[in-house]
């Protein structure tokens, strides 16, 4: 059985899914979008306007490939649903129509957004502590703008018991999506811990696309055809073991370094690697190169999952404005800094403060990116001055945006690149994990027909 994955995020190429479903055979495609930010530009944009809220990129895949998606039997699943899942899935029914197909299986999983039940979560006792700070929500509940449960694989599997073919969902984790195809096609229980682990460290290695067959890869040298690279594809048997690989012909590499790559990324304890259906051991994975851009994955072991889901929630912590200006010729280092320093002298000079933790100033073209690792330039010939703010006053980071620009004729010399306005004073969206009881989050599966 072939899975493949064809969006690592909400903004990957649209050639991903194009490609796969074009260039060799495929049982389903699996396309990821959603990232913790993602969910909160989603809910604003769904207070905005109640039909909307989630991937459109998702919607226009399918006007684009749905045909051949239909004429090849290939079965669809992805999170695209954002926050309003049900509007995606009756866009999916509408696109089929256009394209005179009836009869279409088009499944929505909503439950994940507990957005609107948090006050009754907290009253039933759940604190929802950050994870990484211990604090209760309560001490942010007024600034919340989006709350999503990590649904697992087990709604994906009702929904192709369902006869699904098109799957929507909103904040169901990353590996579930590959894990469910699994699941349904092989009979697994949702006990079977080795084959579960086995089936999340497949959805790990390819739930961000290209990073696993030669994208965003340290020895990018030998990567070749970056182009055409080929999104991954896991071949899939019954025991749990599976290969990693592409589509003959196309560009990257999937060897063991590229593998292993992914698989370290985002890992936390890699004894430990909790998901909604099941905790995968990432030291028991054993990696076999048994063909070229083949890579066979045997060998991992579970344990019982965890008894409570994950939240992603965000909140609003502030704002931030952020402006940039390009300083050439002899010292620009120099000029670059000097320039910084005049910008929040003149803001003091006229009543507005920030304090040192609440600036960033960047010189692009000085080692920033790897500081203390590489070494920097001894004299950059030109340098990117990067300088923002952040605090909770909008007003004086709008006062900020307006002393950027004066510095092109009141500045030192060499100063250019100013084209893109006035920094604008945006807000911050942070970020609140916390865990929640299984029992108190009721999944959803609609199958709806075009």
């Amino acid at each position: 059985m072939l899975v493949a994955n064809g969006q690592g995020f909400w903004g990957d190429s649209i050639l991903g899914p194009v490609r796969l479903v074009r260039e060799g055979p495929l049982d389903y495609l699996t396309l990821d979008y959603l990232a913790e930010v993602t969910m909160s530009i989603l809910q604003k944009q769904k207070a905005r306007r109640p039909e909307t809220g989630y991937a459109t990129d998702f919607v226009d895949m399918l006007d684009r490939l749905l045909p051949e998606i239909v004429d090849k039997k290939i079965k669809v699943i992805a999170n695209a649903g954002g926050v309003n899942p049900m509007a995606c899935a009756r866009a999916c029914v509408e696109v089929a129509k256009r394209h005179g197909i009836s009869g279409l299986g088009i499944a929505c999983i909503e439950g994940d957004d507990v957005l609107d039940r948090l006050d009754a979560l907290l009253a039933d006792g759940e604190e929802l502590r950050n994870m990484d700070t211990g604090a209760p929500l309560a001490t942010i509940r007024d600034k919340i703008s989006s709350a999503n449960v990590y649904l697992g694989a087990g709604p994906i599997v009702e929904a192709l018991q369902q006869g699904a073919q098109i799957i929507v969902g909103g904040r169901i984790s990353d590996p579930s999506l590959v894990m469910a195809p699994l699941i349904h096609e092989f009979g697994w229980s949702m006990t079977d811990w080795d084959r579960l682990a086995a089936a999340t460290v497949a959805g790990h290695i390819v739930e961000c696309g290209a990073q696993c067959t030669g994208g965003n890869f340290v020895d990018w040298r030998r990567i070749q055809d970056l182009a055409r690279i080929g999104y991954p594809i896991v071949e899939a048997h019954p025991d749990g073991s599976f290969v990693v690989t592409k589509h003959e012909g196309t560009g990257g590499a999937v060897d063991i370094e590229t593998v292993s790559s992914q698989l370290v990324y985002e890992m936390g304890d890699p004894r430990r690697y909790i998901g909604p259906d099941v905790v995968a051991d990432f030291t028991s994975i054993r990696l076999e190169q048994v063909g070229p851009d083949r890579v066979r994955v045997s060998g991992v072991r579970g344990t019982p999952a965890t008894d409570t889901y994950k939240i992603s929630i965000s909140w609003e912590n502030g704002y931030k404005a952020i402006g940039q200006l390009t300083v050439a010729g002899p010292d620009a280092v120099e000029k670059a800094r000097l320039c910084a320093n005049v910008v929040f002298e003149r803001l003091a000079l006229d009543g507005v403060h920030f304090a040192p933790e609440q600036i960033t100033v960047e010189l692009l073209g000085t080692n920033v990116c790897h500081a203390g690792i590489a070494a920097a330039p001894a004299e950059a010939a030109e340098v990117v001055l990067r300088i923002g703010v952040r605090g909770p006053d909008a007003a004086a980071l709008e006062r900020f945006g307006r002393e950027i620009v004066p510095l092109v004729t009141s500045g030192p010399p060499g100063v250019t690149g100013f084209a893109g306005g006035r920094p604008r004073a945006q807000e911050v969206i942070d970020y609140w994990p916390a865990l929640v009881k299984k029992g108190r989050i009721d999944a959803r599966v609609t199958v709806l027909r075009s």
